[in-house]
């Protein structure tokens, strides 16, 4: 393991940060990880990282701190209070939140730990589970030219596309509208596949030559599968897409920008969720077409 390398402290090991974290060991990184549950630790250790117990222990002695936590609030919590990352970071510092959460709360945090000598870039994703366990994520950076200088070798192990959109709270801006693009598409997906198949046409046929044509997306690649099947197993929850349409619609209004399209779509993944599919993955938009379509899901 290459000693000049810098340390890293992850805190967030779910569906995203455990294959993340993994793929930075394998590319020789000594990482340190909190998280709050037991098996995910175990999962780390076991991949060569280390556990710690508490965030205070992760970040002590890290050079690079990734936080990788559902939304805005998780955030905030790991991040302020006593026994938070800015409190018991060291000076100098990098401290990278991978999470996706609201623009103002990016900036937010970059003032804070301005003031404690710790640097800040928001780094947001996109590609999903597959694309964390494959390396191949998209990632979106708001902050400094020099911070993202810094931290592009651990992104290169993480991604693919990599890019610096513009100061603190632009990758968050940028994923926001990344989240808006993805969930309209899936549902004129799911919308097609309903037709489709209320037609009588082969499903898996009219998929693949769909695909291959203008209507083609990397979401339907994707989630062509999870559509055939209906496999919903939650690669990215409808519970995050929900919170993260929240954010968009909310950002899109302080800026005047109007999302009809968005807006509507918005209120489908909310209705989703209210008859208790939040925790399936978001292309079980498709069940909320079905059931508009009469179909007893």
């Amino acid at each position: 393991m290459s000693s000049n390398l810098p340390k890293i402290a992850w805190i967030g090991l779910g569906i995203m940060g455990s294959p993340m974290s993994e793929n930075l060991i394998k590319a020789g990184y000594q990482v340190t990880g909190f998280t709050l549950e037991q098996d995910k630790l175990d999962r780390l250790t076991a991949a060569g990282g280390t556990a710690a117990g508490s965030i205070a222990d992760a970040v002590r002695d890290a050079d690079v701190i990734i936080t990788m936590v559902p939304a805005s609030p998780h955030v905030e919590a790991i991040s302020y209070g006593p026994d938070g990352i800015l409190e018991n970071a060291r000076q100098g510092a990098l401290l990278i939140d991978m999470s996706s959460i609201t623009p103002q709360t990016s900036v937010d945090l970059a003032k804070a730990a301005q003031g404690k000598g710790i640097r800040v870039l928001d780094a947001p994703v996109s590609g999903g589970e597959a694309g964390a366990v494959e390396a191949v994520l998209s990632i979106m950076v708001g902050g400094e030219q020099a911070d993202f200088d810094t931290a592009k070798p651990i992104f290169e192990a993480l991604g693919k596309t990599i890019v610096l959109c513009g100061p603190h709270g632009s990758g968050q801006t940028v994923k926001a509208a990344n989240q808006l693009i993805v969930a309209v598409n899936i549902q004129a997906c799911a919308e097609a596949v309903v037709f489709l198949e209320k037609s009588g046409v082969d499903l898996a046929a009219a998929l693949d030559v769909l695909n291959g044509g203008l209507a083609g997306s990397t979401v339907l690649t994707r989630k062509k599968d999870n559509f055939l099947n209906r496999d919903f197993k939650p690669g990215f929850r409808i519970d995050l897409h929900h919170k993260d349409m929240g954010i968009v619609t909310d950002a899109a209004r302080n800026v005047g920008a109007a999302l009809p399209v968005g807006a509507v779509v918005a209120q489908l993944v909310a209705s989703l969720r209210a008859q208790g599919d939040g925790g399936l993955d978001h292309s079980a938009l498709l069940r909320a077409v079905e059931r508009l379509s009469g179909a007893q899901v």
